[in-house]
């Protein structure tokens, strides 16, 4: 308490008559009203931590998860597999604009990450002015959320940005009740439908939290949450049509996670409490700080607050416990990552419910405390990481993906001196072939070990497949030279590839490449092509009938045709 009462008093005091060093931060949160502080913060923001993965990857390709996104966001479709569309129209978008390079859905990430916080602030400022603003975006900074979570844009990370948009957008329709704002709360919520359909626990929270709050009878006697719910359903009206009439297949994906094992799914969902309570550790504490014996105040202020700020936190509360309520009683997997993009529906209601007065003391200690650890990884952390993975690689093989699509592109070239068009065999190096070979080659179909994208109508076998596994993987190489001894003459290829930063040569892994050529038609130049084509086919075949892969190995993969999955069983 002694201690409280000390900084509270030190706080003071440099108020009324700040440090030199301090000035310039407190003409900053001067700015947030005048509206260029929260821009400024996060421009800084996604500066120093597009830089920090840029340092911390260099030489490494980018996650499997990113690349994914980016295979679906090649051709519009109003479904994909395993996951809503969401990630692959903002993916395609940014494409459409940005380059194909690292760097550039590495921004993409970051940015998407800012845009989440600056729709925070839309909510935030409806309760506080000033610097009150700034302490709930500087906490959420503090969170693993922003950053590492961020930077895999996938299904989930796409929800940073899309969860706080569909509160705002029903927060002001549930004030207002006036249809335009009951119809942008709508496709707001189908918007986080089509992200990933985790957010019907957010939806499922608007109504329950409508329900116990003291204007529901006006809310619910008038047009908005009909006009709300009429917009969602007819805007979500062409995935569900997509779902219908394509097998359901991301409904699928979402059912292999419920398992028959109560006590697991038990002991997942108390992880799952303590994996959020784990991210928001270092916030709570920098709070706890900020706050000082005013801490007792919290469940006093919380219950005197705005009834619309309650209302937010009665969605927090919502999107805890039913996730956990439905993961025990369906016996599902509950990883906490799922539900990182809604820490803001805590941080703002338990800032923005203070009814005191915060000094800038604190808003600036803790902006120095965002700002030095973001220094720290940037300068310290992202090299040592960078020297790390370099000489340890990754599990699913990152440091490789240059190489190995450098390299495939050239094998193809020299044997079938044709533009590689489609690629298959393992997922994650199929993915970083399509993104990093010069020809972007297309990735899916029935020639990726586990993946089920459909190519594109005009991409079709005739013009030849390559496949690549890493020759540890022997599922992968024996379902591969399954598929490609069924397509009938292929060329097989090993090699080896090293991972390098800056000269330094690092971990090195084997590679095993399968082309087949493609279909040729009769007469004219494409004859001359199967010709230069002929001595490779003939070359495997020597090798098939020679002791690479004799009699007995044809009878084994042959009699293991019958054990792939039905999808595979139909090629």
């Amino acid at each position: 308490m002694p201690v409280d009462f000390a900084l509270s008093a030190m706080a003071k005091r440099s108020d009324r008559c700040p440090a030199r060093w301090r000035r310039p931060f407190n003409r900053w949160l001067e700015g947030v009203e005048a509206g260029w502080a929260v821009p400024l913060l996060l421009a800084c923001f996604v500066g120093i931590w597009t830089v920090y993965l840029a340092v911390a990857y260099h030489g490494a390709g980018l996650h499997p998860d990113v690349l994914e996104t980016w295979t679906y966001g090649r051709h519009f479709a109003w479904g994909y597999p395993k996951h809503p569309p969401l990630m692959g129209w903002v993916t395609g978008a940014w494409t459409s604009v940005f380059p194909l390079t690292d760097w550039s859905l590495r921004l993409m990430a970051m940015t998407n990450a800012a845009l989440a916080l600056w729709f925070v602030d839309l909510i935030a400022r409806r309760f506080v002015s000033g610097h009150k603003r700034l302490i709930v975006l500087l906490l959420l900074m503090l969170t693993p959320a922003y950053q590492f979570h961020a930077q895999r844009f996938n299904a989930n990370a796409v929800l940073l940005a899309v969860w706080p948009l569909a509160t705002y957008c029903f927060l002001r329709a549930f004030e207002t009740r006036a249809p335009l704002w009951a119809i942008a709360a709508g496709l707001a919520a189908s918007l986080a439908m089509l992200g990933k359909y985790y957010s019907i626990f957010l939806v499922a929270s608007f109504v329950l939290s409508a329900m116990i709050h003291p204007s529901r009878r006006a809310y619910f006697t008038s047009g908005s949450p009909w006009i709300s719910a009429a917009a969602g359903l007819l805007a979500l009206f062409p995935h569900l049509h997509w779902l219908a009439t394509t097998g359901g297949e991301p409904v699928y994906y979402a059912a292999t996670h419920v398992r028959a094992d109560f006590l697991t799914a038990l002991q997942d969902a108390a992880n799952f409490l303590m994996g959020l309570a784990a991210a928001v550790g270092v916030s709570a504490a920098t709070w706890v700080m900020i706050a000082g014996y005013r801490m007792r105040r919290l469940s006093r202020d919380l219950v005197a607050s705005d009834p619309n700020l309650k209302l937010i936190f009665h969605v927090a509360i919502g999107t805890i416990v039913l996730p956990v309520v439905t993961s025990i009683f369906l016996c599902t997997d509950l990883p906490s990552l799922w539900a990182l993009q809604g820490l803001f529906l805590l941080a703002v209601p338990i800032v923005c419910s203070t009814r005191y007065r915060i000094e800038r003391f604190y808003t600036v200690n803790a902006a120095l405390l965002v700002a030095g650890i973001a220094i720290a990884a940037a300068v310290i952390a992202a090299p040592v990481h960078a020297l790390y993975r370099n000489s340890h690689g990754y599990e699913e093989g990152r440091s490789f993906y240059h190489q190995a699509a450098d390299k495939l592109t050239r094998l193809w070239h020299e044997e079938m001196r044709t533009p590689l068009s489609i690629v298959g065999g393992n997922d994650s190096l199929g993915l970083a072939v399509a993104f990093y070979s010069s020809d972007h080659p297309h990735y899916g179909g029935s020639f990726a070990h586990q993946y089920s994208l459909a190519l594109p109508r005009q991409v079709t076998p005739e013009r030849g497949w390559a496949a690549l596994c890493f020759a540890d993987q022997d599922h992968c190489l024996e379902w591969t030279e399954q598929m490609a001894a069924r397509a009938g003459s292929y060329v097989r290829r090993e090699f080896s590839v090293q991972s390098s930063l800056f000269g330094i040569p690092g971990v090195r892994r084997s590679l095993v490449a399968f082309m087949v050529a493609p279909l040729r038609e009769p007469g004219g130049a494409a004859s001359s092509l199967a010709n230069d084509v002929a001595p490779a086919r003939t070359r495997i075949h020597r090798r098939w009938n020679h002791g690479v892969a004799g009699p007995a190995r044809l009878d084994a993969l042959t009699g293991g045709i019958g054990r792939m999955s039905p999808r595979r069983s139909q090629l």
